[in-house]
């Protein structure tokens, strides 16, 4: 729904560096989508550099404070908001289901037009994101929809294969 990846590769290369893991972006790229905690040990278990819970979560905040530096406005995709509101305005049931956490998502959100009236699902209401099904079948749950009934769009391979494990 809103332009974040080259935002995100470039503050995770930057967060890892920092932290001792020089890491090309192309690496990083082909894991967009995928929880951070999840991301962070795949890529630390490629360069060969276990990392400890504690590390781990450093690194997730210091992506998330490099992050809101490097896109403090967010713009949507084309026909995103304008999608959001037409669902809203022939009350069709939706969600949002991310990976993301807050603060990182909120101006995201803001950009497309969604407001409390709309369920959203982060990665903190989860115990596992993407690749796993939990963000979606969460989302399912909360709009009172049947997994069987629902549709996902998604712009990453994690969001594939969580949609396929959710049914």
């Amino acid at each position: 729904l809103v332009d974040t990846v080259y935002a995100h590769v470039f503050a995770w290369q930057r967060g890892l560096a920092e932290a001792g893991m020089p890491i090309d972006g192309w690496r990083i790229h082909r894991r967009m989508g995928m929880s951070g905690g999840l991301f962070a040990r795949a890529v630390a278990r490629e360069v060969g550099r276990p990392l400890g819970d504690a590390e781990i979560e450093a690194v997730q905040q210091r992506h998330g404070e490099l992050f809101r530096e490097l896109l403090p406005e967010r713009r949507p995709l084309p026909g995103a908001a304008e999608l959001l509101a037409e669902l809203r305005e022939r009350g069709i049931l939706h969600g949002i289901a991310t990976s993301g956490r807050r603060p990182e998502i909120d101006a995201s959100l803001e950009a497309v037009g969604v407001g409390p009236e709309t369920t959203v699902v982060e990665r903190g209401d989860v115990l596992r994101a993407k690749p796993e099904p939990d963000l979606f079948l969460e989302c399912a749950r909360r709009l009172g929809a049947e997994p069987d009934d629902c549709f996902v769009v998604g712009d990453a391979v994690w969001d594939l294969l969580a949609a396929r494990r959710a049914k």
